[in-house]
């Protein structure tokens, strides 16, 4: 069996650069997924991609399938001849087979003897199979948006214009969105228009790279970092390189060459993040700084073009750039010539959701729930109500109604200048943090009792009118409300009662369509998501499990015992406690005991039970201020002295004695040792 390299490339007009990963990764997945079912070995895939083309390259392809012996199962020896006849069954099993009855065997099976027939059957060739797996992979694409060209009723991503199946040096026969293969591929659009004809598959990459083409989408990021990096130093400064930008313009180019430009100082007179977001987004220009962290006034764009003149390539992006800035500068301008709080009748206007009113509304409600929570944390309830008034004010100004994404931040420019305290212009901005799982908290109490305030409010506001997540759809985002929520108390190290905040939330709507149970919904829902934060440190399922048994409703304290089981589970005493704990759990609730954990000493008549009590009582003055400080990874290293008499006592001790006192005594000296663990977690849920 021979191998070689298949190459496949699908030739396009511009693709849209933020989803060509997801098209290159699709196209690989779909030929890889194709070749493993046709069961034709290959060594690896390897997926290219630029603006005009899809590719993708297979290493060590077989040229065929394997020979395979295939077996097929008639019917039963029994039914296929009667009398020495072959019946109806025997001759159409013959026929569907292409031989004669005579020349069928019998399969000897461990539920009798049957008609078979065993053939080889030849591997189909790559050439023959290739066209089928081609068009297969390309319909799963996940385009965007499909579109039509010319006359054609083909639809695609973009017009496609070629398509390179080759196979070694081999075209193989195949068709695709319109296009008949061939060995013709393209490279740079103005360095390289004519046609390049492949010799070989393994060709590919450096034909292309002659032809001005990049086609690896790593090697062509780190040629834009680098070159990105080389023009900072040229200018004495620091490329601040965003990743998601910088996969974005590497999807936007095929030669990338970097160009520093520059733009009138006077701008800098406007918030830096107002003339990097304008930068970014319309642009798609990397900013530099100082060495002191201030954005200076230059900008470096990646061309898609060797110019023989770069600076008119500079100039040119200069004079886009140039009303860009002053847009943003005349909104800036525009903006402070009123107040934040001048703003805020307009929230009236704004609606949060149809059923839970406007953004108004939902101030009006976050105000009691900031207040509340700025008292407990020792904050300035004065300045929590102010931050709730203006937290949403910035979102009608004109600079985040062109930039969404200066939310809070602008809030926070604006109520610098407006003379607000500090704390509250910086919980303007430090309201949307978390913005993920690993995002920074707010920093300041204010901030931390607006950011709580405002995701409580809509965690109660949607389950209450019956909006809750359902599988993957989460328009309001609660999920990330709630780890949020978490993250700030756990560690913001605020020991809130969650159950506590969420009454405080509810009491703020007049009439909710789902008000029963709805406290305990959200609470529940919220709690879970610990499951999912306790991935990111390492916390098992079992772990989490064995903390969610117990009736924790502040999450900080929920956090602790957390990461205690998480200690414990590590110790070489956890697996024979966690069964110990999970058998007196069983006899506990098949014996209906009554919950006492009161014994009688005169009762304990064994060496073991009695070193098991004495063993017990002693971890009890132990743990308890344990307990008390939340110190639980301490007290489980305490209760794990208890792992030996545990297991004495089960080697040595009946528990169901006949005598009833005898009997209920020890089951009570069981439900102690148990208590003590469940002060914790329930432990009988960790691996045994």
């Amino acid at each position: 069996m021979a191998v070689d390299t298949l190459l496949l490339e699908l030739g396009a007009e511009e693709l849209p650069p933020t989803a060509l990963d997801a098209l290159s990764d699709a196209f690989a997945a779909g030929i890889e997924k194709g070749l493993q079912e046709a069961d034709i070995p290959f060594q690896g895939v390897t997926a290219y991609a630029t603006p005009r083309r899809l590719a993708v390259q297979v290493k060590n392809l077989a040229d065929k399938q394997p020979d395979r012996e295939v077996e097929r199962r008639g019917p039963a020896l029994a039914a296929a001849f009667k009398e020495g006849a072959p019946t109806k069954a025997a001759e159409g099993f013959a026929r569907s087979c292409g031989v004669s009855v005579d020349e069928l065997i019998h399969l000897e099976t461990d539920k009798g003897t049957w008609l078979g027939f065993r053939e080889h059957q030849p591997g189909e060739s790559v050439q023959a199979l290739l066209p089928d797996i081609l068009r297969k992979a390309i319909s799963a694409l996940p385009v965007p948006k499909n579109m039509r060209w010319g006359t054609s009723r083909i639809e695609f991503s973009r017009p496609v214009h070629w398509l390179v199946t080759l196979y070694g040096s081999d075209v193989i026969a195949a068709e695709a969105l319109g296009l008949q293969a061939s060995r013709t591929t393209y490279g740079h659009r103005f360095h390289a228009p004519d046609a390049i004809q492949l010799e070989h598959a393994d060709a590919y990459l450096g034909a292309l790279e002659n032809a001005f083409v990049l086609a690896d989408r790593q090697q062509r990021r780190e040629r834009i970092r680098e070159q990105v990096l080389a023009e900072a130093e040229v200018q004495e400064a620091n490329a601040v390189i965003d990743e998601d930008l910088l996969v974005e313009v590497s999807g936007l180019v095929e030669w990338p060459v970097a160009l520093t430009g520059s733009f009138d100082e006077r701008f800098l007179e406007v918030p830096a993040e107002c003339l990097v977001s304008s930068m970014k987004a319309n642009q798609k220009y990397f900013h530099l700084l100082d060495d002191q962290g201030k954005l200076k006034p230059l900008f470096i764009t990646i061309s898609n073009i060797d110019s023989a003149d770069p600076q008119q390539v500079i100039s040119g992006n200069e004079k886009v750039i140039r009303p860009r800035l002053a847009d943003a500068a005349f909104f800036y301008d525009t903006d402070r010539k009123r107040t934040l709080a001048s703003r805020i009748p307009q929230l009236e206007s704004v609606v949060f959701q149809q059923q839970l009113g406007t953004l108004a509304d939902k101030a009006r409600r976050s105000s009691a729930i900031a207040s509340h929570i700025a008292e407990r944390i020792g904050g300035d309830v004065t300045h929590a109500q102010r931050a709730v008034a203006l937290a949403k004010c910035d979102l009608v100004t004109e600079m985040v109604l062109e930039f969404p994404e200066l939310q809070g931040i602008m809030g926070r420019y604006y109520a610098e200048q407006d003379g607000e305290p500090a704390d509250v212009a910086q919980a303007l901005e430090e309201q949307y943090l978390p913005r993920f799982a690993t995002d920074a908290i707010p920093h300041s109490a204010t901030g931390k009792a607006l950011a709580l305030a405002d995701r409580l409010d809509t965690l109660v506001g949607i389950f209450g009118i019956g909006q809750r997540p359902t599988g993957a759809k989460d328009p309001f985002a609660l999920r990330r409300a709630s780890i949020g929520v978490l993250n700030i108390l756990v560690k913001g190290e605020l020991n809130l009662d969650l159950r506590e905040l969420l009454n405080v939330a509810a009491e703020q709507y007049r009439d909710l369509p789902k008000a029963e149970g709805l406290i305990d919904d959200v609470l529940t829902y919220m709690l879970d998501r610990f499951r999912a934060w306790g991935q990111e440190e390492g916390i098992s399922a079992e772990m989490y499990l064995a903390v969610r048994a117990r009736p924790v409703t502040k999450p900080l304290d929920f956090a602790r015992r957390l990461r205690a089981v998480k200690a414990f589970a590590q110790r070489d005493e956890a697996a024979a406690l966690a069964a110990a704990n999970k058998r007196v759990s069983n006899i506990l609730s098949k014996q209906e005991h009554d919950g006492s954990t009161q014994v009688d000493q005169s009762l304990l008549q064994e060496p073991a039970e009695q070193a098991l009590f004495n063993a017990v009582t002693l971890s009890q003055h132990q743990v308890t201020p344990l307990f008390a400080a939340g110190d639980y990874q301490q007290a489980l290293d305490a209760l794990a002295t208890l792992r030996e008499p545990v297991d004495n006592f089960f080697d040595q001790v009946m528990v169901m004695a006949d005598d009833v006192s005898i009997r209920r005594n020890r089951l009570a000296l069981l439900a102690s040792l148990q208590a003590l663990f469940l002060e914790v977690a329930d432990i009988a849920q960790l691996p045994q």
